[in-house]
C-alpha cells in the first residue's frame, strides 16, 4: 500500500543499497545494537523484522518507538530518512481499533517538524486526487513549500496509459513537483534481487518506455537517482539559508563546552601538592574579587548567569565569565542602592508624623503634663514625651533595612562564585561557612549602631535646630490658620442657629453650649457668658471678666490674651466644668456642665429638684476609676494648644526622619557591605589556606570526571560540525 517517507536535513547517513554481499566499505549499524556491523542487506532485513516484532508482536501491531538504522556507503548522499508507515484503513490480527488515527498521530508528529522535507508516496496506478499522503501533507504544508510529491509503481499501470501529465505538475500542482520511481517488487525482494540491479531495471524500463524515454522534459523527473539528487540539492538549499544561524549556534555550543571544559579543569590527581595550594589562593583570590566587583558595579562577566559562569582550570585559569546576569534586571550593589532609595527611604516617608496618635491622646498629655495647675503656657513636656514616641517608631525600619541589606550580600556571595567551585564541594561549603559567619559578625553592630541612631535622637530633644519651627511661629502659623477661617465663614450666608438643651444652674441661670452662644429657655432666667444669677435674681459678674486694662478682652482682638487668661477660662460658658466654684459680691456660685454633654444630672440638681433652689447638703459625685479627656468636650484653649503641639511634633519629626533616613545608608555601608567587601579575602585565607586542609579542600566530586570526559567528547563533535558548515558554503550540489 502506500507508505508516507519523511526526509529531514541533518548529519546523518540514510538510504542505502547493497549488491547482497558488500565490501568492507559498506555497512550498516544499530542504534540498539552498537558497534555491531552488518555487512549484508540481507541480515539488516532480518535485524529489522526481530526487532519490529521484539516491540509490537507477530500480529501486524503498531508501536511508535523508531528503529534508527546508520548506513555507511561511498554510493549514498547524506540525508536523514524516516520511513513511517502507510495509512491502515482496517484493524488486523492484534492491530488496535483505531489504527488509522495512531498512525496518522505519528505521521504528523515528524511531518509537522518545519524542517523537514515530506515525501508524499503514492501508487501510480491509483487517482492522484485520492491520495492521503497528499492530504495528510497539505494539512501541515498548505502551500507546498517542503512537499515533494513522489508516483510509486509506474511499471504496473494498464498499457496506453502513463502518468506524465502529473509527473510535469498538471493534475495536483507542487512547488517542489512529482519524481517517477520504480521500485523491486515483492518477487524481486523474494527472489533476493540486490537493490544496485533493481537500479539497473529501473534505468532499463524508463528507457525504453514510449513515453518517458522519449520525453526529456521528464529525464528529470523519473528515476531513484533524480529523487536522490533532489532531495540532496533541498537538504544544501535548506542549509545555505539556516548557514549563519547554524553556524551562531555551533559556536555558541562550543564556546559554553569550552567554559565549563575550562571549568573541570585539569584532574586534581595528576597535580602537585604546591599547585593545588595555588589554585587554591587563586579561587580565594577570584572569588573575593568578584564579591567587590559585583558590588562596586563592576562584575557583570564575573558573575554565574543563565548560559555559563567565568572559569578557569586548576592549574592557571581565569577564564572569561560565560553569561553573566542579563541586562533586564538589577543585580549587585544595584540592588542595594535600590534597597535605600526605593524600600527604606520611600516608606518613612511615607510615616506621618501622627500615626497612631490622636488629638485625644495629645490633648491627654497636655492635661497630664500641667499636673495640679493649668499652665499658663503650652508645657513643653507635653511635646517632649509625644516627639519621643513618635521619634522610636523609626528604629524598627531602620533594622529591617538592615535585615535587607544582608540577604542582599548573601545573594551577591552566591552569584560570585567561580564556576570552577563546582569541582570542588568541601571547600565551596567551607567557603559559604566563612562568608556566612563575617556577615553574620558584622550584623550584630550595624544593627546596635542603627539603634544607637535612634537612641541618640530621642537622648536630646534640639529645639534649637535651625529648621525647627519653634514656639513663636507655630502660634504665628495657628493665628493666621485661624484668621482665614474667620473669613471664609463670614464670607458665608448666615444660617439660623437652633438651641441646644441646656440645664439649669443654681442661681437659675442658664450655661451656654459648647460653641460660647447663650440662648433664654425661660422668661425669669437669664445667663451671659460673663455673669450668672444668684438666688435673688439679680446677675453677678465676675471681677476678672472684662474688659482689661490694656483694652482687650474676650471678645477683644489677640490669641495670647485667649490662650493664657486665667480666671476668665474658669468661669466662661465653653471652659471649667463640673464642680468649679467662684465668688462675686460675696455670694457662691455653682457652675453646672451642659445637660446634653454627659447624659447625667449632678447630686446637686437632684437635691435641688424643680424649683431652683440650692440644697441643704452638697454632695459630690464618685470619682471613677479610670478618668479620660473624652468625657469632657475640649475647650477652646484646649484645641489651640492641640494646634500648636501638633506643630511642633510635625516640624521635629520631618526633621528627625531626614536625618535617619541619611544616616541608615551610610552605616550599613560602613559597618556591614565595606566591611565585608575589605575583610572577605583576608577572612577566606586565614579561616581555609591551610597546608594540612588543601589536600581535603581541593578534592573532586565524584562525576567530575565523567563530566569532563563528556565535555571533551562533546568539543570535538562540534567542532567537526563547525568544520562540515564551513565546507557546506563552497559546495557544489551538481559538480
Amino acid at each position: 500500500g502506500d507508505s508516507n517517507v519523511e526526509g529531514g536535513g541533518g548529519n546523518g547517513n540514510g538510504s542505502g543499497n547493497d549488491s547482497g554481499t558488500t565490501a568492507g566499505l559498506e555497512w550498516g549499524e544499530f542504534l540498539h545494537l552498537p558497534g555491531k556491523r552488518f555487512t549484508s542487506f540481507r541480515d539488516i532485513r532480518n535485524e529489522i523484522s526481530r526487532d519490529t516484532d521484539r516491540l509490537v508482536g507477530k500480529n501486524k501491531g503498531i508501536n511508535p518507538t523508531p528503529i534508527y538504522l546508520k548506513i555507511y556507503s561511498p554510493r549514498v548522499l547524506n540525508l536523514t530518512l524516516v520511513d513511517l508507515p502507510g495509512i491502515a484503513k482496517v484493524a488486523v490480527g492484534d492491530q488496535p481499533e483505531d489504527i488509522e488515527e495512531q498512525i496518522r498521530t505519528m505521521c504528523l508528529q515528524y511531518i509537522s517538524n518545519p524542517n523537514a522535507i515530506i515525501l508524499a508516496v503514492t501508487c501510480a496506478t491509483h487517482d492522484i486526487a485520492n491520495s492521503d499522503a497528499l492530504k495528510m501533507a497539505r494539512t501541515v504544508d498548505p502551500n507546498g513549500d517542503r512537499t515533494v510529491g513522489v508516483l510509486t509503481k509506474l511499471d504496473l499501470m494498464d498499457p496506453g496509459t502513463d502518468a506524465s501529465d502529473t509527473l510535469h505538475n498538471r493534475v495536483i500542482p507542487l512547488r517542489r513537483g512529482f519524481v517517477g520511481v520504480v521500485n523491486r517488487g515483492q518477487m524481486d525482494v523474494d527472489s533476493d534481487l540486490s537493490i544496485r540491479d533493481g537500479l539497473r531495471k529501473e534505468m532499463k524500463f524508463f528507457r525504453t518506455h514510449p513515453v518517458y524515454g522519449h520525453d526529456r522534459s521528464l529525464a528529470g523527473k523519473i528515476g531513484t537517482a533524480n529523487l536522490a539528487r533532489n532531495l540532496n540539492g533541498m537538504l544544501m538549499h535548506h542549509i545555505r539559508e539556516c548557514l549563519p544561524e547554524l553556524k551562531s549556534r555551533i559556536g555558541s555550543m562550543l564556546g559554553d563546552v569550552q567554559s565549563e571544559l575550562d571549568d573541570l579543569g585539569t584532574p586534581a590527581d595528576a597535580t602537585s601538592r604546591s599547585t593545588l595550594g595555588g589554585a587554591l589562593l587563586g579561587l580565594l583570590s577570584k572569588f573575593a574579587a568578584n564579591f567587590a566587583s559585583t558590588i562596586d558595579g563592576k562584575g557583570t562577566g564575573n558573575l554565574r548567569g543563565p548560559g555559563g559562569s567565568g572559569g578557569g582550570g586548576v592549574v592557571g585559569g581565569g577564564g572569561v565569565g560565560g553569561g553573566g546576569v542579563g541586562t533586564d534586571e538589577l543585580y549587585g550593589g544595584a540592588r542595594i542602592s535600590y534597597i535605600f532609595s526605593a524600600i527604606f527611604a520611600k516608606s518613612l516617608m511615607s510615616v506621618g508624623p501622627f500615626d497612631g496618635l490622636s488629638d485625644e491622646e495629645i490633648r491627654t498629655t497636655i492635661c497630664n503634663a500641667n499636673g495640679t495647675r493649668p499652665a499658663l503656657f503650652v508645657p513643653e513636656i507635653s511635646f517632649d514625651i509625644l516627639a519621643r514616641r513618635q521619634i522610636g517608631r523609626l528604629e524598627q525600619p531602620g533594622v529591617q533595612c538592615v535585615d535587607l541589606v544582608y540577604e542582599e550580600l548573601q545573594r551577591i556571595a552566591a552569584q560570585s562564585e567561580p564556576g570552577e567551585l563546582t569541582r570542588f564541594p568541601i571547600l565551596r561549603e567551607r567557603m559559604v561557612d566563612v562568608v556566612s559567619s563575617l556577615l553574620k559578625r558584622a550584623m550584630g553592630p550595624t544593627q546596635i549602631m542603627v539603634q544607637n541612631l535612634v537612641k541618640i535622637e530621642l537622648a536630646y530633644i534640639n529645639t534649637s535646630h535651625p529648621d525647627f519651627i519653634g514656639g513663636s511661629k507655630a502660634v504665628a502659623r495657628l493665628m493666621s490658620k485661624m484668621a482665614q477661617q474667620k473669613q471664609e465663614r463670614s464670607q458665608m450666608p448666615p444660617t439660623v442657629q437652633q438651641p441646644p438643651s441646656t440645664r439649669a444652674s443654681v442661681g437659675g441661670g442658664l450655661r451656654g453650649a459648647e460653641d460660647g452662644t447663650i440662648h433664654e429657655n425661660s422668661p425669669s432666667s437669664v445667663a451671659d457668658e460673663r455673669g450668672f444669677h444668684t438666688g435673688d435674681g439679680t446677675v453677678a459678674t465676675p471681677r476678672n471678666v472684662g474688659t482689661d486694662n490694656d483694652g482687650t478682652g474676650p471678645g477683644g482682638a489677640g490669641i495670647m490674651n485667649f490662650i493664657f487668661r486665667g480666671n476668665n477660662a474658669s468661669s466662661s460658658g465653653g471652659g471649667g466644668g463640673a464642680g468649679r466654684q467662684s465668688m462675686s459680691n460675696g455670694g457662691p456660685s455653682y457652675g453646672v456642665e451642659s445637660g446634653t454633654n454627659n447624659g447625667f444630672r449632678t447630686p446637686l440638681e437632684r437635691m435641688s429638684g424643680m424649683h431652683g433652689h440650692p440644697p441643704s447638703i452638697v454632695q459630690l459625685p464618685q470619682v471613677p476609676d479610670t478618668m479620660r479627656q473624652t468625657d469632657v468636650p475640649p475647650t477652646d484653649r484646649e484645641r489651640v494648644e492641640v494646634e500648636i503641639i501638633k506643630s511642633l511634633i510635625e516640624s521635629y519629626f520631618g526633621i528627625v526622619r531626614k536625618n535617619f533616613i541619611d544616616m541608615v545608608p551610610k552605616t550599613v555601608m560602613y559597618f556591614l557591605v565595606n566591611h565585608v567587601r575589605d575583610a572577605l579575602q583576608n577572612e577566606l585565607v586565614a579561616e581555609l589556606y591551610r597546608d594540612a586542609e588543601v589536600p581535603s579542600l581541593m578534592a573532586e566530586a565524584t562525576d567530575v570526571a565523567q563530566r569532563r570526559k563528556t565535555c571533551m567528547e562533546m568539543k570535538d563533535l562540534l567542532s567537526k560540525a563547525l568544520e562540515i558548515v564551513n565546507e557546506v558554503r563552497d559546495f557544489n550540489t551538481f559538480k
